[in-house]
């Protein structure tokens, strides 16, 4: 199957199946930003775009440092109002509210690489890159307990409250840009960063696991890819992630730059981060890829639906 009929069929298999109010509205939540960063060109400014980057610098880390380290996978400790700071400017992405975002992550983990993972690439590139936040009933279904592997957060009201109200925190965000600065700060800050973030972030999910080198073994085929380090600041150091789920570090040598990583350690110097994990030398030799078949036999797993 060449790689235009591959997208046809999944583009047939996307307008053709069975979609929820749940499905339409993210999709139109998607859709709508996507439109509003197309007038970016006719709404430039200097500062609107030095906003939009100041806002895409705090947001993504809203994901890597606090969704993604602090909260999905407990890799370190912060004081309680840093910890929900970070969720808070996780949820400015809108890419879910934490309690949603870290049980998908988790099932990802669980379940990486098979029939079972949200984003699988067994789906096709494009459902492991966006496809799969129109597909709720793929996402949770399939586990027969949805939100279940997130108690922890759970129990916090903080959590529950923005799990409730998520959508009103980026709608207000986009009437204070809109007060401060016209359209131009909504089209940067919302639109144009928005969008950003979240192809940034998805490319994790589809690019991470497609093209990249294989450095740990780890059975599934995440990789390590450069191009993706800069932008989603370090977490495109992705066999690493996958290798050693548990380290608030992901870049693990000192020329693979993990900007996340760097503040971690700064809050750990400071005395806010607290039993920051890494893994040790010795858990690294009993990772260590020594023999380069390993990754063509996961490939050939994953191509035969064996993950």
């Amino acid at each position: 199957m060449t790689p235009l009929t591959r997208w046809m069929k999944q583009g047939v298999e996307f307008m053709g199946r069975q979609w929820n109010l749940f499905d339409i509205a993210s999709l139109s939540v998607v859709l709508s930003l996507h439109l509003l960063a197309l007038l970016a060109p006719v709404h430039f400014s200097w500062s609107a775009l030095w906003l939009a980057f100041a806002l895409y610098v705090v947001t993504g880390l809203g994901i890597t440092l606090g969704y993604h380290r602090s909260l999905a996978h407990r890799s370190f400790k912060l004081p309680r109002w840093l910890e929900y700071f970070f969720a808070y400017c996780g949820v400015l992405t809108l890419q879910g509210s934490p309690i949603e975002w870290v049980s998908t992550h988790r099932y990802h983990h669980q379940f990486t690489d098979t029939k079972k993972d949200p984003h699988s690439p067994l789906m096709g590139f494009w459902f492991s890159h966006i496809g799969w936040i129109f597909n709720n009933s793929f996402r949770f279904e399939i586990y027969e307990r949805r939100l279940k592997n997130v108690d922890d957060l759970k129990r916090q009201p903080y959590y529950r409250f923005l799990h409730r109200t998520y959508l009103l925190h980026s709608a207000l965000l986009g009437v204070l840009l809109y007060v401060i600065g016209g359209l131009p700060y909504l089209v940067w800050g919302m639109g144009v960063r928005t969008v950003i973030v979240y192809h940034i972030t998805f490319s994790v999910n589809s690019i991470g696991h497609t093209w990249g080198k294989q450095v740990w073994h780890t059975g599934d085929l995440s990789r390590n890819n450069w191009l993706l380090a800069l932008p989603t600041l370090g977490d495109g150091w992705h066999n690493n992630h996958h290798a050693f789920d548990y380290s608030a570090q992901q870049g693990l040598e000192w020329w693979q730059i993990d900007i996340t990583w760097y503040l971690i350690r700064f809050l750990q110097v400071v005395g806010l981060a607290t039993d920051v994990k890494t893994p040790t030398e010795t858990q690294k030799k009993r990772k260590a890829l020594h023999n380069a078949s390993n990754l063509e036999k996961n490939k050939s797993k994953v191509s035969n639906g064996k993950f």
